[in-house]
């Protein structure tokens, strides 16, 4: 590698570690002249680098958004969290993501630098993914509903609800929000007037329209996503207070299994929804800490039955002669 290509290189990494720079400053960084500096900038435009310019006092150069995408340049954390990043990619929720992040997991590897790529596979080799399989969505109606949420208009599209029944709904989109396993929207649901999560696995035929609407006041969509997640597709909602700080039981509970609210004298209230009240009462007491059943009334009777079965368990038997 020549000289000049070395400083090219260290050009473009100052370029891109923080949004602007003088000529001056660039210049001393590099120990090189200011002309040497505006040569280098050119050099860098030619290769597809959109290097911007401003004049006067306080302007300087900044590396803007271009019409193509030009080579990368990373350092060496930058390209191990890019390859991480890219391998838990492989196994994500949106259809054409996990061969797309394959791909250019492969391109990134053959030009790796022999070390990192033993760094990379190292880790690689050594970690296991806990969390299943999500459920897929397609591209196209994610950035279709992205837009709209950016544009505030709204949406048409056919549902199926969780009784496999279709209807068609029309919505003013706020955001969009995620879990490890499902995608959801919040949205503003036209002929029912009233807040609704969509998910969006379930949504098919979307479609923005022309019609822009004012954004009204929302709730927190995180918040809003995640009551909805944790209760309304189940059959119980238990309501549990817990002798924990609620951090204590959030680093147990997944934020899409269960919500955590702040009660006193250091206790909290995890809400939690399930279709099995025996398997809410083993999730409960498997937290390891002391509490107590607010509601429903059946979990109490879940929870008795489950402590007759350990004591039992846990009951000597007598040995066989």
């Amino acid at each position: 590698m020549t000289g000049t290509t070395e400083r090219v290189l260290r050009l473009l990494a100052l370029l891109q570690r923080r949004p602007s720079w003088t000529a001056t400053e660039l210049a001393t960084e590099l120990g090189v002249t200011d002309r040497s500096v505006r040569r280098d900038i050119e050099r860098l435009r030619a290769l597809g680098y959109p290097v911007h310019a401003t004049a006067g006092v306080g302007g300087g150069y900044r590396l803007g958004a271009g019409t193509r995408l030009p080579p990368l340049l990373l350092d060496d954390e930058e390209a191990i969290a890019m390859a991480v990043s890219l391998r838990l990619a492989a196994g994500g929720t949106v259809a054409g993501a996990s061969e797309a992040a394959l791909r250019s997991l492969a391109k990134l590897d053959q030009v790796m630098p022999a070390r990192l790529r033993a760094e990379i596979r190292a880790v690689h080799g050594a970690t296991d993914t806990l969390v299943g399989p999500g459920v897929e969505v397609s591209p196209e109606v994610l950035v279709t509903l992205a837009r709209a949420c950016r544009d505030t208009v709204r949406v048409r599209f056919t549902y199926t609800g969780r009784d496999a029944a279709d209807s068609e709904r029309t919505v003013e989109p706020v955001r969009m929000v995620t879990t490890a396993r499902r995608w959801y929207l919040m949205a503003w649901d036209v002929e029912r007037g009233d807040w609704r999560t969509f998910r969006l696995d379930r949504m098919h035929d979307v479609v923005a329209t022309t019609w822009q609407f004012r954004p009204r006041p929302h709730p927190d969509p995180l918040a809003y996503v995640q009551r909805s997640v944790t209760a309304s597709p189940y059959r119980h909602v238990a309501r549990v207070r817990v002798h924990a700080t609620p951090d204590q039981v959030r680093a147990l509970v997944p934020p899409q299994v269960g919500r955590v609210e702040d009660d006193r004298d250091g206790w909290c209230v995890l809400v939690a929804g399930g279709d099995d009240l025996n398997w809410l009462a083993l999730h409960v007491a498997r937290l390891g800490f002391e509490a107590r059943v607010l509601d429903p009334p059946e979990l109490r009777g879940a929870v008795e039955l489950l402590a007759r079965r350990l004591s039992a368990m846990a009951e000597e038997q007598p040995r066989q002669s």
